[in-house]
């Protein structure tokens, strides 16, 4: 099981989850309380060692200030969170993509549809570590590399693993103890509780 641990700030934030086991580590550059600036992305993507992929994460930002954002900060993919449309996508094209996105009727759950690399389906509120209904998954199953977000915890992450079968979990607000502070003790209890049996 692939996992995801999103809106790290500080340096032990990078290093709980790389040592907890983690694929892959987050750094919003959107307005969020998660939020870092350049300079600080730097420093923690310094210390990620190179099996283990960063991602910058972007929101209603326009492609060529999220192509400088990236390139200076050093992230190895860009997430574009949102109603991104798909001509962003290649105006981004060269570059890592993941597809952030809710699951609606009309939402294209191919993974590659925009030309992205990974896709990721999360809460109609990102952030807001509210759980979606789970079951729509039964009719829109996407195949490939895809992750599930959005109300995943320590706590529930097996169960929504064994119900959406899906290629990997992100998770953020559900490893906090306040909101934007991560809480170290969940952080390693996640990815234990994802990779389980995996």
């Amino acid at each position: 099981m692939y996992v995801k641990v999103c809106g790290l700030r500080t340096e032990t934030d990078v290093a709980t989850a790389v040592d907890a086991g983690a694929d892959a580590v987050g750094f919003v550059f959107a307005t969020s309380p998660r939020q870092i600036d350049i300079p600080t992305a730097q420093k923690l993507i310094a210390d990620v060692p190179p099996h283990v992929l960063t991602v910058g994460v972007f929101l209603k930002q326009p492609a060529d200030e999220v192509r400088q954002i990236a390139l200076e900060a050093g992230v190895g993919m860009i997430q574009l969170h949102g109603d991104y449309p798909r001509e962003t996508f290649e105006e981004l094209a060269g570059l890592r993509l993941m597809r952030a996105t809710i699951l609606t009727p009309e939402t294209d759950v191919t993974v590659g549809a925009y030309g992205e690399e990974m896709l990721l389906l999360d809460s109609p509120k990102a952030g807001s570590g509210e759980q979606w209904d789970l079951t729509r998954l039964e009719t829109s199953r996407p195949d490939g590399p895809w992750l599930l977000a959005g109300g995943l915890t320590p706590g529930n992450v097996r169960a929504a693993i064994e119900a959406a079968q899906p290629w990997g979990v992100d998770v953020s607000s559900g490893v906090e103890s306040s909101r934007g502070v991560k809480d170290h003790d969940l952080i390693r209890a996640f990815v234990a509780g994802a990779k389980r049996d995996s």
